[in-house]
């Protein structure tokens, strides 16, 4: 047995009493114990204030998010502490046999791995929360690129751990590696492709937390809520989530409704087909009739030669520049599309501007209820193909 200066501090307080020598030792580790035990727990409790006090100094509003993550690096920091300790010096404080001492030590060893490679991870979660908080956050994530950063120090502190254990150098324990590359490699494949898609889509931005994405493969449409590693969860505009491998982003083709939502309009692009039999040259006194029906054809140019389906054309895209939800700084107009069996078809092109998808279903509703009714004004029918039943 050892004797520390932890029992020799113990054994005054007997006096000339005997104390058998198991009572004397485990009360001496019970002492050693709380003693670290009091340690970890002063850290632990004094860590976490001093750093939200340093840190209110700078900003008291950006902290709260740091919460929890300051918990878990002060319970870090205090395990690291109390290993250092005990590896320092375990032979003055623990009463013990050869044997087990040694066994004390090794475990010791792996437990300090163990807290540096988490306190490790706290500091890098905590940049990740802080990364989180600023404003090109959302259109640079790096969520994968985090998890693959604590991915590798898991890996070498699990190497380390092994090396301690069966007291080898790391490099005899990642000499066998290469005999189970093909396995790694294997059991690995998502986390490999997911890294190389995340750096991908960080660099190239084409993907952020809070995009509206369609991914018809996966039958995916609605907003990304969360960009991992090895997948990416979509909020559906039916309030599902759909999980999609975040290499399919890069592998497979998929819609991103961003540049649309930054963009000065959202797209209306409706077409209603004309009836061509309802289609008729104006002689001089119907163009008139019409012209003093909508006074606006006054102020338009108008071909010397005008049908009815011209004027009602040109009257609805000056209509379409009257109302106030349109972007007429985009492309506005009405045009005639290649007649079909179904009739000629007249799309109204235009762009919103309100883009919720709410208001913007309502103004195209709106617009194309408003030209319904218009054709009849000028004497056009839009082309409705009737069944047997209705017949």
């Amino acid at each position: 047995m050892n004797t520390g200066h932890v029992q020799d501090f113990i054994l005054p307080l007997f006096g000339s009493a005997h104390v058998h020598p198991y009572i004397l030792a485990v009360l001496t580790n019970a002492v050693s114990f709380g003693f670290l035990v009091i340690i970890f727990a002063g850290i632990k409790l004094a860590l976490v204030p001093k750093v939200k006090q340093i840190l209110s100094s700078f900003s008291q509003a950006k902290i709260a998010f740091l919460a929890p993550q300051l918990s878990k690096l002060s319970g870090r920091v205090a395990l690291l502490v109390c290993s250092i300790l005990f590896v320092v010096i375990y032979k003055h404080m623990f009463i013990a046999p050869e044997w087990a001492m040694i066994q004390l030590k090794v475990a010791a060893q792996v437990i300090l791995i163990i807290a540096f490679g988490f306190l490790v991870s706290s500091f890098i979660n905590i940049a990740h929360a802080i990364y989180q908080q600023q404003k090109f956050a959302k259109d640079v994530p790096i969520k994968g690129i985090v998890q693959v950063t604590k991915l590798v120090i898991f890996i070498v502190t699990s190497v380390l751990v092994v090396s301690t254990m069966v007291d080898k150098s790391p490099t005899y324990i990642l000499s066998g590696f290469g005999a189970i590359a093909a396995v790694t490699l294997l059991v690995f494949k998502d986390t490999i492709l997911g890294l190389v898609a995340s750096i991908q889509i960080a660099a190239n931005r084409l993907v952020a937390t809070g995009d509206w994405i369609q991914v018809d493969t996966f039958g995916a449409d609605g907003e990304v809520i969360d960009l991992g590693l090895n997948t990416v969860r979509v909020r559906n505009w039916d309030n599902t989530v759909t999980t999609i491998p975040t290499y399919a982003l890069i592998s497979d083709s998929f819609k991103n409704w961003r540049a649309m939502q930054e963009s000065p309009g959202r797209r209306i692009k409706r077409a209603i087909p004309i009836d061509m039999n309802s289609i008729e040259l104006l002689d001089a006194q119907k163009l008139a009739h019409f012209k003093s029906k909508f006074t606006a054809l006054d102020t338009l140019t108008l071909p010397d030669q005008c049908s009815n389906l011209t004027l009602f054309r040109n009257y609805a895209e000056w209509l379409l520049k009257q109302r106030p939800e349109i972007n007429t700084l985009c492309t506005c107009m009405v045009r005639e599309l290649p007649p079909t069996e179904h009739g000629l078809p007249v799309e109204f092109y235009c762009f919103s501007k309100d883009k919720s998808w709410v208001n913007y279903e309502h103004i195209q509703a709106d617009i194309l209820d408003q030209m319904l009714i218009l054709l009849t004004e000028f004497e056009l029918r839009p082309y409705q193909v009737v069944s047997a039943f209705n017949r």
